[in-house]
Protein backbone atom coordinates (compact mmCIF):
# COMPACT_ATOMS: atom_id res chain seq x y z
CA UNK A 1 0.00 0.00 0.00
CA UNK A 2 1.06 3.59 -0.64
CA UNK A 3 1.02 5.54 2.64
CA UNK A 4 0.77 9.25 1.85
CA UNK A 5 1.75 11.45 4.77
CA UNK A 6 1.07 15.07 5.53
CA UNK A 7 4.19 16.70 6.97
CA UNK A 8 3.54 19.57 9.40
CA UNK A 9 1.49 18.34 12.34
CA UNK A 10 1.64 14.69 11.28
CA UNK A 11 5.31 13.81 10.84
CA UNK A 12 6.98 17.00 12.06
CA UNK A 13 6.14 18.94 15.22
CA UNK A 14 6.21 22.39 13.67
CA UNK A 15 3.04 24.14 14.86
CA UNK A 16 4.69 26.43 17.42
CA UNK A 17 7.31 27.65 14.95
CA UNK A 18 4.80 28.25 12.16
CA UNK A 19 2.62 30.28 14.51
CA UNK A 20 5.48 32.36 15.90
CA UNK A 21 6.94 33.09 12.47
CA UNK A 22 3.56 34.16 11.10
CA UNK A 23 2.92 36.42 14.10
CA UNK A 24 6.29 38.13 13.68
CA UNK A 25 5.82 38.51 9.92
CA UNK A 26 2.34 40.00 10.35
CA UNK A 27 3.66 42.46 12.91
CA UNK A 28 6.35 43.59 10.46
CA UNK A 29 3.70 44.24 7.81
CA UNK A 30 1.46 46.03 10.29
CA UNK A 31 -1.43 43.59 10.00
CA UNK A 32 -3.76 42.83 12.93
CA UNK A 33 -2.55 40.49 15.65
CA UNK A 34 -4.32 37.14 15.44
CA UNK A 35 -4.83 34.49 18.08
CA UNK A 36 -2.35 31.60 17.78
CA UNK A 37 -5.32 29.25 17.33
CA UNK A 38 -6.37 31.11 14.20
CA UNK A 39 -2.93 30.65 12.67
CA UNK A 40 -2.78 27.02 13.72
CA UNK A 41 -6.05 26.43 11.93
CA UNK A 42 -4.58 27.21 8.50
CA UNK A 43 -1.54 24.93 8.84
CA UNK A 44 -1.64 22.53 5.92
CA UNK A 45 -2.70 25.04 3.29
CA UNK A 46 -0.26 26.48 0.80
CA UNK A 47 1.25 29.76 2.00
CA UNK A 48 -0.72 32.04 -0.38
CA UNK A 49 -3.97 30.29 0.54
CA UNK A 50 -3.14 30.46 4.26
CA UNK A 51 -2.42 34.18 4.10
CA UNK A 52 -5.58 34.82 2.12
CA UNK A 53 -7.61 32.98 4.74
CA UNK A 54 -5.99 34.79 7.66
CA UNK A 55 -6.04 38.29 6.16
CA UNK A 56 -8.79 38.43 3.50
CA UNK A 57 -8.90 42.24 3.64
CA UNK A 58 -5.16 42.71 3.13
CA UNK A 59 -4.02 44.41 -0.05
CA UNK A 60 -2.07 42.39 -2.58
CA UNK A 61 1.17 44.18 -1.71
CA UNK A 62 0.66 43.39 1.99
CA UNK A 63 0.09 39.72 1.22
CA UNK A 64 3.29 39.60 -0.81
CA UNK A 65 5.21 41.32 1.97
CA UNK A 66 3.80 38.85 4.46
CA UNK A 67 4.95 35.92 2.31
CA UNK A 68 8.42 37.40 2.05
CA UNK A 69 8.69 38.24 5.75
CA UNK A 70 7.34 34.83 6.77
CA UNK A 71 10.02 33.14 4.67
CA UNK A 72 12.68 35.35 6.27
CA UNK A 73 11.43 34.56 9.77
CA UNK A 74 11.34 30.84 9.00
CA UNK A 75 14.91 30.86 7.71
CA UNK A 76 16.08 32.82 10.74
CA UNK A 77 14.53 30.22 13.05
CA UNK A 78 15.92 27.15 11.32
CA UNK A 79 19.18 26.91 13.30
CA UNK A 80 17.42 24.33 15.46
CA UNK A 81 15.95 21.51 13.31
CA UNK A 82 12.28 20.88 13.93
CA UNK A 83 11.60 17.67 15.86
CA UNK A 84 9.77 14.72 14.42
CA UNK A 85 6.92 13.34 16.47
CA UNK A 86 7.70 10.44 18.75
CA UNK A 87 7.79 7.10 16.97
CA UNK A 88 8.00 8.47 13.43
CA UNK A 89 11.36 7.01 12.41
CA UNK A 90 10.69 3.57 13.86
CA UNK A 91 7.23 3.41 12.31
CA UNK A 92 8.43 4.47 8.87
CA UNK A 93 11.10 1.76 8.99
CA UNK A 94 8.50 -0.85 9.92
CA UNK A 95 6.13 0.25 7.18
CA UNK A 96 8.90 -0.05 4.61
CA UNK A 97 9.94 -3.40 6.04
CA UNK A 98 6.38 -4.64 5.59
CA UNK A 99 6.54 -3.77 1.89
CA UNK A 100 4.56 -0.52 1.90
CA UNK A 101 5.61 2.59 -0.01
CA UNK A 102 5.76 6.08 1.47
CA UNK A 103 4.95 9.48 -0.05
CA UNK A 104 4.39 13.03 1.20
CA UNK A 105 1.58 15.46 0.36
CA UNK A 106 2.26 18.78 2.06
CA UNK A 107 1.36 22.44 2.18
CA UNK A 108 5.08 23.23 2.45
CA UNK A 109 7.08 24.56 -0.45
CA UNK A 110 9.47 22.24 -2.28
CA UNK A 111 12.40 24.17 -0.87
CA UNK A 112 11.07 23.78 2.66
CA UNK A 113 10.39 20.06 2.35
CA UNK A 114 13.75 19.38 0.73
CA UNK A 115 15.48 21.18 3.59
CA UNK A 116 13.69 19.05 6.17
CA UNK A 117 14.38 15.87 4.23
CA UNK A 118 18.05 16.81 4.32
CA UNK A 119 18.08 17.76 8.01
CA UNK A 120 16.53 14.45 9.04
CA UNK A 121 18.08 12.26 6.35
CA UNK A 122 14.66 11.02 5.21
CA UNK A 123 14.43 11.66 1.48
CA UNK A 124 15.45 8.13 0.50
CA UNK A 125 12.46 6.70 2.39
CA UNK A 126 9.87 8.32 0.10
CA UNK A 127 9.09 7.26 -3.45
CA UNK A 128 7.33 10.54 -4.27
CA UNK A 129 6.21 13.86 -2.80
CA UNK A 130 4.10 16.83 -3.75
CA UNK A 131 4.31 20.36 -2.34
CA UNK A 132 1.79 23.19 -2.47
CA UNK A 133 3.94 25.37 -4.74
CA UNK A 134 4.07 22.62 -7.38
CA UNK A 135 0.36 21.87 -7.67
CA UNK A 136 -3.02 22.87 -6.24
CA UNK A 137 -3.18 23.49 -2.49
CA UNK A 138 -5.16 21.23 -0.21
CA UNK A 139 -8.04 20.42 -0.05
CA UNK A 140 -7.97 20.16 -3.85
CA UNK A 141 -7.25 16.45 -4.58
CA UNK A 142 -4.85 17.20 -7.42
CA UNK A 143 -1.68 16.42 -5.47
CA UNK A 144 -3.04 13.01 -4.47
CA UNK A 145 -3.97 12.20 -8.05
CA UNK A 146 -0.50 13.22 -9.19
CA UNK A 147 1.10 10.97 -6.56
CA UNK A 148 -1.03 8.04 -7.67
CA UNK A 149 -0.08 8.64 -11.29
CA UNK A 150 3.63 8.91 -10.46
CA UNK A 151 3.70 5.74 -8.36
CA UNK A 152 1.32 3.71 -10.49
CA UNK A 153 -0.92 2.97 -7.51
CA UNK A 154 -4.70 2.73 -7.70
CA UNK A 155 -6.82 4.85 -5.37
CA UNK A 156 -7.79 1.76 -3.39
CA UNK A 157 -4.13 0.93 -2.85
CA UNK A 158 -3.36 4.19 -1.02
CA UNK A 159 -4.24 5.96 2.22
CA UNK A 160 -3.81 9.61 3.22
CA UNK A 161 -2.63 10.31 6.78
CA UNK A 162 -3.05 13.81 8.19
CA UNK A 163 -3.91 16.02 11.14
CA UNK A 164 -6.21 18.55 9.44
CA UNK A 165 -9.57 18.64 7.75
CA UNK A 166 -7.74 19.80 4.62
CA UNK A 167 -5.95 16.43 4.45
CA UNK A 168 -9.08 14.37 4.99
CA UNK A 169 -11.26 16.50 2.69
CA UNK A 170 -8.61 16.12 0.00
CA UNK A 171 -8.63 12.34 0.42
CA UNK A 172 -12.42 12.20 0.31
CA UNK A 173 -12.46 14.25 -2.89
CA UNK A 174 -9.98 11.80 -4.43
CA UNK A 175 -12.03 8.79 -3.32
CA UNK A 176 -9.15 7.66 -1.09
CA UNK A 177 -9.20 6.21 2.42
CA UNK A 178 -7.79 8.44 5.14
CA UNK A 179 -6.41 8.21 8.66
CA UNK A 180 -6.59 11.17 11.03
CA UNK A 181 -4.08 11.95 13.76
CA UNK A 182 -5.35 13.54 16.97
CA UNK A 183 -2.09 15.18 18.10
CA UNK A 184 -1.94 17.83 15.34
CA UNK A 185 -3.71 21.15 14.86
CA UNK A 186 -7.34 20.13 14.26
CA UNK A 187 -9.55 18.59 16.92
CA UNK A 188 -10.53 14.93 16.38
CA UNK A 189 -14.22 15.90 16.22
CA UNK A 190 -13.48 18.01 13.14
CA UNK A 191 -11.54 15.16 11.56
CA UNK A 192 -14.33 12.67 12.25
CA UNK A 193 -16.69 14.64 9.99
CA UNK A 194 -14.71 13.36 6.99
CA UNK A 195 -15.08 9.71 8.04
CA UNK A 196 -11.44 8.61 8.28
CA UNK A 197 -10.92 4.87 8.68
CA UNK A 198 -9.45 5.56 12.12
CA UNK A 199 -8.12 8.47 14.19
CA UNK A 200 -4.85 7.65 15.93
CA UNK A 201 -3.28 9.25 19.00
CA UNK A 202 0.34 8.26 18.28
CA UNK A 203 2.15 7.88 14.98
CA UNK A 204 3.08 4.27 15.76
CA UNK A 205 -0.62 3.35 15.82
CA UNK A 206 -0.51 3.35 12.02
CA UNK A 207 0.85 -0.15 12.41
CA UNK A 208 -2.39 -1.25 14.08
CA UNK A 209 -4.63 -0.44 11.10
CA UNK A 210 -5.22 -3.87 9.52
CA UNK A 211 -4.13 -3.06 5.92
CA UNK A 212 -0.80 -1.77 7.30
CA UNK A 213 -0.10 -4.44 9.91
CA UNK A 214 3.45 -5.76 9.30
Amino acid sequence: MLVILDWDGTVCNSEARIVSCMLRAADRVGLPVLAPEAIGNIIGLGLPEAIGSLFPEAAAIQRQQLRDFYSEEWLAARAEPLPLFDGVLETLDQLLGAGHQLAVATGKSRHGLSREFEEHGLEALFVASRCADETASKPDPRMLRELLEETGCATGEAVMVGDTVYDLEMAAAAGMDSIGVSYGVHHPERLAAFKPKVIIDHFSELLQWPPLVP
